[in-house]
């Protein structure tokens, strides 16, 4: 595990904590999301570091405009600690942790091609019999898998695709 994730657990404990205290697993999960992909943006991140810029400054950057005050606080503490540029992996950890909390599992589902609706529904129900919980899935599309899909669900990826298969077998052959 990257150094930057050791960096970033507190702070997504701490915002875990506080976001199930409020009851507002959505909201922090909206604020996180949009700190995090300002604070990724290479234009606020060459930013942020800069000593020149005053912490309500940051935090008026990074803030989604109906930030709750916990929300500003948390930002404020970050800016203090000089943690900032944390913020994806800081709302990467906390969105693991809501989904451990409402036991959940996302999965992400590549494919050469979109998948009709009636397929995503049957891997949903596979996944969901095989973790024994909810399942939410993302889609994405990848030409150059050739045919299948990769499902990635954390812990459990599973490489169903051409690319893969033809990867699989060029390695039996050459050993």
């Amino acid at each position: 595990m990257s150094q930057a994730f050791t960096v970033a657990r507190p702070y997504a404990r701490a915002a875990f904590a506080l976001a199930r205290d409020e009851g507002d697993f959505a909201g922090w999960s909206a604020a996180l999301g949009f700190a995090a992909l300002a604070a990724s943006d290479p234009r606020v991140a060459a930013l942020l570091p800069n000593p020149q810029l005053a912490q309500a400054d940051a935090i008026a950057l990074l803030a989604p405009e109906p930030a709750g005050e916990s929300f500003t606080r948390f930002l404020g503490v970050l800016a203090e600690g000089r943690r900032l540029a944390q913020l994806p992996e800081i709302a990467a950890l906390y969105e693991q942790l809501r989904a451990e909390a409402e036991q959940v599992v996302k999965a992400k589902v590549t494919s050469a091609t979109a998948l009709p609706a009636a397929e995503l529904d049957a891997i949903k129900a596979a996944l969901r019999k095989r973790f024994g919980r909810e399942v939410e899935i993302d889609t994405a599309v990848d030409e150059s898998l050739i045919g299948g899909a990769v499902i990635d669900a954390g812990d459990v990826v599973i490489d169903g695709s051409l690319k893969g298969k033809l990867a699989r077998l060029q390695s039996a052959l050459a050993h």
